[in-house]
C-alpha cells in the first residue's frame, strides 16, 4: 500500500460522528477551517514558500519516479499539498551534493558562514507569519504556538551564527622543548539530520545551525506528515545565501532514506530527533561506518508537586509542561507526582485550570489546543487511557475523543494512576495528564526515577534546599524547578539512559559537529 494510502486509511471510519447532528457540527466546522485555510495558503504562496520538491545540490527537484505523498491539515482532513515521495537514489545524490560543497564551505572562515547565518536568521523572522500559519495547517498546533516556535526555531540560527567565531583549539605545553602540541576542532564533514513532525522548524534549526557554523553541510530529512515547513526554511536558507549543496532536504519513504544516510561511508554523523525505536535503528545502522551520532529521544518526564509548592505556581507550571502541543513533546510532563499533603487541593486547580483550554483548528484565535497528528495517535491515547481504568485508575475530566472529531481529543485528567499502568510506564504523546500521589521526597525520587526514559523531569517546591537534592538525583537531562517551560536556546538540550546522546543548542551543541585533531610539531629548537 502506498504511503498516501496508508495515511488515507489511518483517517479510517473511526472519524465518522455517531449522529447526523455530530456530523453537521463537524461539516460546519471543515467549512469554516477549510475557508481560513484557503487564505492561509494563498498568503504563503504569495510569499514564494509553498515548496513541494526536494532540495538538491541547490536545485527543486521531484522524485525521480515521480511518486508523491500527500501532506494533510489533522484539524480537517483536507490535503493541502502533494510533495515529492523520495528514496534511496535522490538521498544518494543529495549526499554526493553536500559532500562536494563541504570541501569549499568549510573552507570559508568563520566570519563568512557567520554572516550567512545571521541572514538566514533574519529572513525567518521577516517571513515568520507565514512560517507560522504554514506550521499550523500541517501540524496542527494554535498560531500561538506556532509562532513561539518561529522565534525558538530562529533563535538557534543566531545563535550558532554567534558561536561560529568561538571555536576554539588549545595550544598544551609540551613534554620536550623542541616540540610544539596544538589541538585543532574541524567540521566532521557530512552530516544527515533526521527531524519528527511535532517542531517542524526548530528541530531542523537546532540541528543544522550548529553544523553550518562548524562547516559542515548538510542532508536533511523531515517528517513525511510535516515536510512544507521544512522546504520553506530551506528555501530561505538559499535566499541568505547559504551555498548549492550546503543544506539539502529529501523527504518520503523514510526506511530508504535513513539506510542511504547510514550506510553512505560521505557521511559522518547522523542526528536524529524522534522515537527511542527508530533511534536504537539507526545506532545499529550506523555502526558499520562507525559514524558519529547524537540521538534526542522519547521521554517519560515526572513532575513532582511537593506539599510546600506555591499552587498557583504548580498549577501554571505543570499545565505549560503536560498541554502544550496537546501533550505531543518529548519533554511533555507525562507523570505528575503530587505529595499526599496538597493532593486533593492541587488536583482541584489543576483540574479548573485544564477545563479552560479551548480545543479547536489552530488557525482560531482562541484556540490553545488542537488536534493530534493524526489516527494512530488517537489511538495510541485511547489505548493508555483504557489500560488505565481497566487497572483502576479513574477519569477526572475528558477521557474521550472531542466532539470536534477527526484527530481531536479532550485535554483529560486521569486519577489514581500506579506504576503497572502504561500512562505511568510509557510516553503517550497526547493531551492526558495522569496524578499519582506520593508520601516522601524519597519515594518521589525512586517513581520519577523508574523509568528507562531520562530527557525532562519538573519539580515544584519552595524549598532550596529540597531542589538542590532532588535536581542532583533525577536521572534526566533537564531539570526544571518552578517552571514547566525550559527549553532555550542557549543551554543544554538533551537526555541520559534510554532518551538519548549528545547535547543540541548552547556552546555545547557545537562538539557534535567537531572532530579534535591533536597536532604535534617537532625540531623547533
Amino acid at each position: 500500500m502506498s504511503m498516501t494510502m496508508r495515511r488515507a486509511a489511518a483517517l479510517g471510519a473511526r472519524h465518522i460522528l455517531a449522529s447526523s447532528a455530530a456530523s453537521s457540527r463537524l461539516t460546519s466546522r471543515r467549512h469554516m477551517g477549510s475557508v481560513d485555510a484557503a487564505a492561509a495558503m494563498e498568503k504563503i504562496r504569495a510569499a514564494g514558500l509553498l515548496r513541494t520538491q526536494g532540495l538538491i545540490g541547490g536545485k527543486w527537484v521531484d522524485a525521480y519516479d515521480g511518486k508523491t505523498l500527500e501532506v494533510q491539515n489533522p484539524a480537517t482532513g483536507e490535503v493541502l499539498a502533494n510533495v515529492a515521495c523520495m528514496g534511496n537514489r535522490e538521498t544518494s545524490d543529495a549526499i554526493s551534493s553536500a559532500n562536494t560543497t563541504f570541501y569549499s564551505w568549510s573552507k570559508l572562515t568563520a566570519s563568512e558562514r557567520s554572516k550567512a547565518l545571521r541572514k538566514w536568521h533574519d529572513l525567518l523572522i521577516s517571513h515568520k507569519e507565514e512560517l507560522a500559519l504554514l506550521m499550523t495547517l500541517e501540524q496542527g498546533k494554535p498560531m500561538k504556538e506556532a509562532l513561539g516556535e518561529v522565534n525558538y526555531g530562529a533563535s538557534f540560527i543566531e545563535y550558532f551564527a554567534e558561536e561560529a567565531k568561538r571555536v576554539y583549539g588549545d595550544v598544551i605545553p609540551p613534554t620536550l622543548a623542541d616540540r610544539r602540541i596544538l589541538v585543532l576542532k574541524q567540521p566532521i564533514g557530512v552530516v544527515g539530520a533526521i527531524t519528527p513532525w511535532n517542531f517542524p522548524l526548530a528541530m531542523i534549526t537546532r540541528k543544522v545551525g550548529p553544523a553550518l557554523a562548524c562547516g559542515c553541510t548538510v542532508v536533511v530529512k523531515p517528517s513525511e506528515f510535516t515536510p512544507l515547513t521544512a522546504l520553506a526554511a530551506a528555501d530561505l536558507a538559499l535566499q541568505a545565501g547559504i551555498p548549492a549543496g550546503a543544506l539539502n532536504v529529501v523527504m518520503g519513504n523514510a526506511p530508504e532514506i535513513g539506510d542511504a544516510l547510514t550506510q553512505s561511508t560521505q557521511v559522518r554523523k547522523i542526528t536524529f530527533t524522534g522515537s527511542t525505536a527508530v533511534g536504537k535503528k539507526l545506532m545499529a545502522g550506523s555502526a558499520n561506518t562507525v559514524k558519529k551520532v547524537s540521538l534526542e529521544l522519547g521521554g517519560n518526564a515526572p513532575c513532582i508537586v511537593f506539599d510546600d509548592a506555591d499552587i498557583e505556581v504548580a498549577v501554571k507550571g505543570s499545565l505549560a509542561a503536560k498541554f502544550r502541543n496537546s501533550g505531543q513533546t518529548c519533554v511533555c510532563a507525562n507523570r505528575i507526582l503530587v505529595q499526599e499533603g496538597i493532593y486533593e487541593k492541587f488536583a482541584s486547580a489543576f483540574v479548573k485550570a485544564v477545563q479552560s483550554l479551548q480545543v479547536g483548528n489552530g488557525l482560531e484565535e482562541s484556540t490553545s489546543q488542537g488536534p493530534l497528528i493524526n489516527e494512530a495517535a488517537v489511538q495510541k491515547v485511547e489505548k493508555f487511557v483504557d489500560d488505565a481504568t481497566s487497572k483502576g485508575a479513574n477519569i477526572i475530566l475528558g477521557g474521550k475523543r472531542h466532539s470536534l472529531g477527526m484527530s481531536f481529543y479532550e485535554p483529560t485528567v486521569v486519577g489514581n494512576v500506579s506504576s503497572e499502568m502504561l500512562l505511568f510506564r510509557e510516553e503517550v504523546f497526547g493531551p492526558v495528564a495522569p496524578l499519582i500521589p506520593f508520601k516522601t521526597e524519597e519515594e518521589a525520587i525512586q517513581l520519577a526515577n523508574d523509568t528507562n526514559a531520562g530527557l525532562a523531569a519538573y519539580m515544584f517546591t519552595k524549598s532550596i534546599p529540597r531542589s538542590w537534592r532532588v535536581s542532583e538525583a533525577l536521572e534526566y537531562g533537564l531539570v526544571g524547578v518552578n517552571e514547566g517551560l525550559i527549553s532555550t536556546e542557549v543551554a543544554p538540550f538533551g537526555g541520559v539512559k534510554q532518551s538519548g546522546l549528545g547535547r543540541e543548542g548552547s556552546k555545547y551543541g557545537m562538539d557534535d559537529y567537531l572532530e579534535i585533531k591533536y597536532v604535534c610539531m617537532g625540531n623547533l629548537s
